[in-house]
């Protein structure tokens, strides 16, 4: 029976594919407001300005490629059962090959109406993946409200918390990339790993984590995955 990885991911990983993150200097937050753009308030506030945000994200991810990081972690189906968390919400992974992706902040993709519920089974058919054009102002659901992004904004419940709890639970190893494990709830999400489970933790910069499971790999995605790699060979 093949071993099981949980790999958490954040901005870090998409960063080497020219996908801006948001908290690093010259980062998203330098250039827009969080609370105008990637806030509850902000959507009811303002919907032309976040809808043209989402727009910008989405032409910018068409541009994007998967890494090296991203087909690395990829490449472990082939000797592991691999779930992939990411806090991403770009398709990056899923375009370099993972096939289990659960996306606790959503996708960038997808709208929905902004009367929906985000992740329940009697609205999932809600759900349009409208790949990389813009929805604009008056783009209306079936059901004649308005389309939003399918993003988890701050302020709303992260829907697919408790599924990502019970795949940290199931690993046999937790592999964390390119996350500042700053947000919550996803920041604590390495808390649920077996006793066992040994951590490994990838980012260029000190992750505020102390754990004596943990194995700290200071390096970027791409670079910390050959690191990785090296050290399950090993």
């Amino acid at each position: 029976m093949k071993k099981r990885i949980a790999v958490l991911t954040g901005a870090g990983v998409s960063a080497e594919s020219g996908f801006a993150t948001f908290r690093d200097t010259g980062g998203l937050w330098e250039q827009y407001d969080v609370n105008d753009v990637a806030s509850i308030e902000g959507w009811y506030r303002n919907r032309k300005l976040v809808l043209d945000f989402y727009n910008q994200r989405r032409a910018q991810l068409k541009e994007a490629k998967p890494n090296a990081a991203h087909l690395a972690i990829a490449g472990l189906e082939k000797e592991y059962e691999v779930d992939v968390i990411t806090q991403n919400v770009d398709n990056l992974h899923e375009r370099a090959g993972s096939t289990r992706v659960l996306h606790l902040h959503g996708e960038l993709t997808k709208v929905r109406p902004e009367n929906g519920v985000y992740d329940r089974t009697a609205s999932e058919a809600e759900v349009i993946d409208v790949g990389y054009r813009p929805v604009v102002l008056g783009d209306l659901a079936p059901n004649g409200s308005q389309l939003r992004p399918h993003i988890v904004f701050f302020g709303e419940a992260v829907p697919n918390i408790e599924k990502a709890i019970t795949l940290v639970e199931k690993a046999d190893i937790l592999l964390i990339v390119g996350t500042s494990l700053q947000v919550y709830p996803a920041a604590g999400l390495y808390r649920y790993a077996s006793i066992n489970t040994p951590i490994y933790v990838i980012d260029p910069k000190p992750v505020p984590i102390s754990d004596a499971r943990v194995t700290m790999i200071q390096d970027v995605a791409t670079k910390g995955m050959e690191k990785f790699l090296e050290m399950l060979a090993d």
